[in-house]
């Protein structure tokens, strides 16, 4: 019905403009799986926002308001490039869940947006079968460590010795490539962007100055803690903010308190999904 989708279309141009005069600035969503094949789409919609960009408070920020079970990292890292090319400042909202792939882009940002509903995930990188599904890695990588410690300890039985046989030595390298470049982005991006601003602390030896140093040794802390596959047993599992705050110690901007900001957020976010499954698309770029 091209009449409702049309009212749907004229509903995100209002509630995204709401959202964009909130904070200020250009404003992007982003719906559906991280993956390699949406880089196109991805940077003409930045490219397409940088053309309007002096027609807001702030030119050199970007909002970007995510939800996604995750995707290919190599895909993130490329879209953190194309972003940080054209602004300065980059703020991530998460209405409901940017997972996985998701939190490492979210990592990328110098502020991230939640509210009590909402969750990241740990970052277990997804990579693509031979037939294009995408698969965690951590996962295949635990269980073949497993298999392994079990036979040094001399108790693998013939149908796991039979299983450890068949793995690809090739994919399962691909997979520790995968999981090690996604914990060296999120340390790298937590040191350069997020924590850009962490001059002094705030909880241990308050007013002392923060060295780089530190920096480093919590963006380690935080990147083991999210890739600890044995703390959070499912790939799926949603990490609320007051984890990611009081156990992770990420400082998260908390907007449960601002009813209006949490409304619009909410509609908008539930109209993108709505149209997203409309139009029958796996992911959704709403920037107009």
């Amino acid at each position: 019905m091209p009449s409702l989708d049309n009212h749907i279309l004229l509903a995100l141009s209002h509630y995204r403009g709401l959202i964009a005069e909130h904070f200020g600035c250009s404003l992007l969503a982003y719906s559906g799986p991280i993956h390699p094949a949406v880089q196109s789409a991805y940077v003409n919609a930045i490219e397409e926002l940088v053309r309007h960009r002096d027609n807001t408070a702030n030119p050199n920020r970007i909002c970007i308001v995510i939800a996604t079970p995750g995707g290919v990292v190599e895909a993130v890292e490329k879209m953190v490039e194309v972003t940080r090319h054209y602004f300065n400042e980059v703020f991530f909202v998460v209405p409901t869940a940017a997972m996985s792939a998701g939190t490492i882009f979210c990592m990328s940002g110098d502020k991230i947006f939640m509210d009590y509903t909402s969750s990241l995930g740990p970052i277990d990188p997804q990579v693509p079968l031979a037939d294009g599904q995408l698969v965690p890695a951590l996962g295949y990588i635990d269980k073949v460590n497993q298999l392994i410690e079990k036979s040094a300890a001399g108790c693998l039985t013939d149908a796991e010795f039979m299983m450890l046989q068949r793995q690809d030595l090739a994919t399962l390298r691909r997979y520790e490539q995968a999981r090690d470049l996604s914990v060296s982005l999120l340390k790298l991006w937590l040191v350069k962007y997020k924590f850009k601003d962490w001059t002094v602390h705030g909880c241990t030896n308050p007013g002392t100055a923060v060295s780089e140093a530190q920096k480093e040794a919590r963006a380690e802390q935080i990147a083991k803690d999210l890739s600890d596959n044995n703390r959070w047993h499912s790939h799926g599992r949603m990490i609320g903010i007051n984890t990611l705050t009081g156990g992770l110690k990420l400082k998260i901007e908390d907007y449960t308190d601002d009813q209006e900001l949490r409304q619009n957020l909410r509609v908008y976010s539930e109209l993108i999904t709505e149209h997203a499954e409309r139009q029958r698309s796996a992911f959704m770029l709403h920037y107009t």
